[in-house]
């Protein structure tokens, strides 16, 4: 399995000479854009790149490899949007980017080592930035990771920061008969409930967090009621300080459940495809529940489960998330009123069971089935088979 990862690194010496190339590259890739926008749909990167490169070399003054760079992740942005598009969500706009985000090739755009990162720039090629190491970013710089196209990002803050991309081949544990499987549900009253085949089952984060962050509604809509320009920079200053808070337990709870996959000795863990499922959910929802339902960061703390699960050694495998929360795990009668609140009691056999749990057990079986499937089939995994 590949696991990839993002290390953030402060450059401690930006410079007007980093700014000014930041914000070339905007420049280089707000023109890219306009032409996509207005040629009224996508355009491949190569043909992109034809149009283009000119301008970008000759007028706003890039670099070669900025230059073919631009075009691939703009064509790349607007295939995106036409995928959105497909979807409903979105409709045919031009798309703009920021002078505090740039986007480097690996060697060819920049090099780095542990104390610093040397960065093609405008005016003088490639110089060498000054960057500030963490203690847990070193392990990055063995030997044993591969370094990727990366980024320089002026954070909120107004320091400069190398969004370091790295990514490592990583054995993958090898599934058998016997395998044990885990199913995780994510949800509001717990972040996670976890159950595994053999019956072992774990509560994560319970309803304090939710309680926390019923205090930061409270307080924004006081702000709101308000109306003034320093209750609006308040209300700014209170959700980055929420999402702050939120991705630091969503790390914490992230790393609590592979650590509860490796004492069981999981081998697949099991995780509802929320592709498109936070949009259901937020429309089917009380008013006054909505709030929780469309900030709550499923997505974040499930990206965090499967970039911890594979550097583990352990398979994460997305499932049907339809109807977990209302099937019964023993007789697999699905209905709406077999839950109420926290507590599921099944209307046709009568199993009851804490109601977060029954949808994780439901996920494990889920998984399990699959991964059955899969052994019969003799297509253990993805890196088995290329092996």
């Amino acid at each position: 399995m590949i696991l990839t990862k993002t290390v953030i690194l402060k450059i401690e010496n930006p410079d007007n000479n980093l700014v000014e190339t930041m914000q070339r590259y905007s420049e280089g890739m707000n023109h890219a854009s306009s032409v996509v926008f207005h040629y009224g749909k996508t355009i491949g990167s190569y043909k992109l790149q034809q149009i283009v490169y000119g301008y970008l070399r000759e007028t706003i003054g890039l670099k070669s490899q900025m230059s073919c760079n631009i075009p691939r992740q703009v064509a790349g942005c607007y295939k995106t949007l036409k995928e959105q598009i497909k979807e409903g969500k979105v409709n045919w706009k031009e798309i703009t980017f920021s002078p505090y985000s740039m986007t480097l090739s690996y060697k060819r755009d920049f090099s780095i080592s542990q104390d610093s990162v040397a960065i093609t720039t405008i005016n003088n090629g490639r110089k060498s930035y000054k960057i500030q190491n963490y203690d847990n970013a070193q392990q990055y710089f063995d030997g044993t990771w591969k370094f990727t196209a990366s980024k320089v990002l002026r954070h909120k803050d107004g320091n400069h920061y190398f969004h370091l991309s790295i990514e490592k081949d990583v054995p993958e544990k090898e599934l058998e008969e016997t395998s044990n499987y885990m199913g995780v549900d994510l949800g509001m009253n717990y972040l996670a409930v976890a159950s595994t085949t053999e019956k072992k089952c774990n509560f994560f984060a319970g309803g304090h967090i939710k309680d926390i962050r019923n205090q930061y509604k409270s307080m924004r809509t006081r702000l709101q009621s308000k109306g003034t320009l320093s209750a609006k920079r308040m209300i700014k200053h209170l959700s980055d300080k929420e999402k702050r808070l939120m991705r630091d337990v969503n790390h914490v709870v992230s790393k609590q459940i592979i650590k509860f996959a490796i004492e069981n000795n999981v081998s697949i863990i099991g995780l509802e495809d929320l592709k498109g499922i936070r949009e259901n959910r937020v429309r089917k929802t009380r008013r006054n529940n909505r709030y929780h339902h469309s900030s709550w960061a499923y997505r974040q703390l499930q990206d965090f489960i499967e970039y911890k699960a594979i550097e583990a050694g352990i398979k994460i495998q997305f499932v049907d998330p339809a109807h977990t929360s209302q099937e019964c795990n023993q007789c697999n009668h699905v209905a709406k009123n077999n839950r109420n609140r926290l507590n599921f009691a099944c209307k046709k056999c009568g199993y009851e069971n804490n109601a977060d749990l029954n949808a994780a057990m439901n996920i494990e079986k889920r998984t399990r089935d699959i991964g059955y499937t899969s052994l019969s089939q003799g297509c253990l995994s993805a890196t088995q088979t290329n092996a």
